[in-house]
């Protein structure tokens, strides 16, 4: 066993407690409960503690939820009187005492809270649910909010990238596993087991994800590979059943079209770009012929982008259908630069560029309500992903092949010649 393995075993492995020692203090609400686990300095004590609290919270309606996550965020706020306090005292003093009492201070109960949560069996998984449902109240109120960054804060140093394992997911994985792919697949569904079959089972065929070791039996984020030759325009040719495999050998391209984030109360946990790469360098060392490396991505918001702008009429005419894609995605901001679509965002973030445009790349009744059926293809060129990223983290500039910005300026010389005819 290597020493990284060493190390996450201490510090994942719990064992159960005995069923005697979970049932101290059964008879004290949530919120005494909490109180005292933060007065525990007894390791079993607060074990017994934590458990409690959270199968408490486990049996509570929303109301209860609401009403608990309203006393995490009033009774396990910062102390700002404390915060001022200790904050004069390290403008006088400068040293290492008082910088640990500011510390100490400037940090709300609530965190300290959920880190001796973490400690018992289950314990990072039902904190994972938990944010789940705190996510859905969060636009009740601002305090909601404040309890949301903590719970963010702590989960971003918790499912560090250090901590991740990628996995390959095949026909041959332990079932409770493939259950959870189909269930979690949330870009192209998966019918049938039969289904799941022809996306795992062929030799043209890859999926990886990511687990944590606390959580070794939930993916976090898993994407779908085709390898073929030559750059895929249509989702119906990756999901037919009956394709015909190519020898793994023989591909050319690797294609990703479907990227799946599978725990709700880690949204806003960014893993898709870690995973992406690392595939990337898998596929790369393993099938060291590849020379391509793209999306078949959907346009999840160009209808809506269409109707928004009067140009849904657009969405009719396949040449006209591309053109909007491609000005949409290689013009149209959010309130902060970035670019308006969310895909477009993750990829272009990740150091991909837009390569090209097809009309027909998704026929399905949900490709027709989100894009008129357009799908895209995001290029990962290995030379070019540094460069590509710091160009639209820095600037927000689109990067694009010539065939995609030709499309762009066709739209806008279209909307102008109708414009003026109109």
């Amino acid at each position: 066993m290597t020493l990284l393995s060493d190390l996450l075993a201490g510090i994942f492995e719990r064992r159960p407690l005995p069923f005697a020692i979970r049932r101290f203090a059964s008879e004290q609400d949530i919120e005494d409960l909490c109180r005292d686990l933060l007065g525990s300095h007894g390791e079993i004590s607060g074990s017994s503690m934590a458990c409690r609290i959270l199968d408490l919270y486990d049996d509570m309606d929303d109301a209860g939820k609401r009403e608990f996550f309203e006393f995490l965020a009033d009774d396990m706020d910062i102390d700002t009187d404390g915060l001022s306090t200790a904050l004069e005292a390290y403008r006088e003093t400068n040293d290492k005492a008082s910088y640990n009492s500011l510390m100490e201070k400037a940090e709300p109960l609530r965190q300290e809270l959920a880190r001796r949560l973490n400690q018992v069996p289950s314990g990072t998984a039902r904190l994972v649910d938990m944010r789940a449902d705190l996510l859905r109240f969060v636009k009740e109120g601002a305090s909601f909010g404040r309890v949301d960054s903590d719970f963010r804060h702590l989960f971003q140093s918790w499912f560090n990238r250090g901590f991740l394992v990628m996995r390959p997911i095949s026909w041959r994985s332990p079932a409770h596993i493939l259950e959870k792919i189909i269930a979690y697949e949330a870009v192209h569904a998966i019918e049938s087991w039969d289904d799941l079959r022809s996306r795992l089972q062929p030799e043209d065929r890859r999926c990886f994800g990511f687990f944590h070791p606390a959580m070794p039996d939930e993916p976090l984020i898993f994407v779908e590979v085709a390898l073929t030759k030559g750059i895929a325009q249509s989702i119906p040719t990756l999901l037919d059943a009956n394709h015909e495999p190519i020898e793994a050998s023989s591909a050319d391209t690797a294609v990703f079209y479907s990227i799946s984030n599978c725990q709700k109360g880690l949204a806003g946990i960014s893993f898709g770009n870690s995973l992406i790469k690392q595939v990337v360098e898998e596929l790369s060392r393993t099938l060291p012929q590849l020379k391509t490396f793209v999306t078949l991505s959907p346009i999840p918001n160009l209808r809506r982008y269409a109707k928004d702008n009067d140009c849904e009429a657009q969405l009719d005419d396949d040449e006209k259908r591309a053109q909007l894609a491609a000005h949409y995605l290689l013009t149209a901001k959010a309130n902060n630069g970035h670019a308006k679509d969310p895909v477009a965002r993750f990829h272009l973030n990740n150091g991909a560029l837009v390569h090209d445009i097809h009309a027909n790349g998704d026929p399905s009744l949900k490709g027709q309500e989100q894009s008129g059926g357009a799908m895209v293809n995001y290029l990962y060129d290995l030379k070019k992903i540094a460069e590509n990223h710091e160009a639209y983290a820095t600037q927000q500039s689109v990067v694009a092949t010539p065939r995609a910005q030709q499309l762009a300026r066709q739209f806008t010389s279209t909307a102008s010649i109708e414009k003026e005819n109109s």
